[in-house]
């Protein structure tokens, strides 16, 4: 038995997300081998939900394979169509370093520059703004300024 059991609307709803899918994991006549198992198991963390086409003409040989996989990954059995299988698991949370120190990075920002005649087309300019600068409304780059801190108020 699968540890994840889903409810019938979600089953419905990962089976139209795997309609477009092509299989990641061909399972040939040697059936499941450790090896299928290996590669099922990193296309189910790389994208949580793969087909598996089976080469196996058995019908209830194929069903045995999708309740083996299920088992051994820990997925939930999605569909099983002709030689398609359908599995899912939830994807794993990515680990992200919390960098408490990080200033936001450049970004580019378009500046308009209006010629004297009218009807003329503005002149676009992409500029590349550094988290230290500001953009005057003349168009120009400027830093920003250090500000002063007082002196009496450290010393006290």
């Amino acid at each position: 038995m699968p540890s994840i059991t889903l409810t019938p609307a979600q089953r419905k709803v990962h089976r139209a997300e795997a309609h477009h899918l092509d299989p990641v994991v061909h399972i040939g006549n040697d059936g499941l081998t450790p090896a299928v198992r290996k590669e099922a198991d990193a296309a189910l963390k790389a994208h949580g939900l793969i087909k598996i086409r089976v080469l196996n003409d058995d019908r209830s040989a194929r069903e045995t394979m999708l309740a083996e996989l299920a088992d051994a990954l820990d997925a939930a059995p999605i569909q099983h169509i002709g030689k398609l299988l359908v599995l899912w698991r939830p994807l794993p949370e990515k680990a992200r370093a919390a960098d408490e120190d990080r200033k936001p990075g450049p970004r580019e920002v378009k500046v308009l520059k209006f010629g004297k005649r009218p009807g003329q087309k503005p002149e676009v300019k992409v500029v590349k703004v550094l988290g230290n600068q500001r953009i005057t409304p003349g168009g120009k780059l400027k830093r920003a300024k250090v500000r002063k801190t007082s002196i009496k108020k450290n010393a006290g």
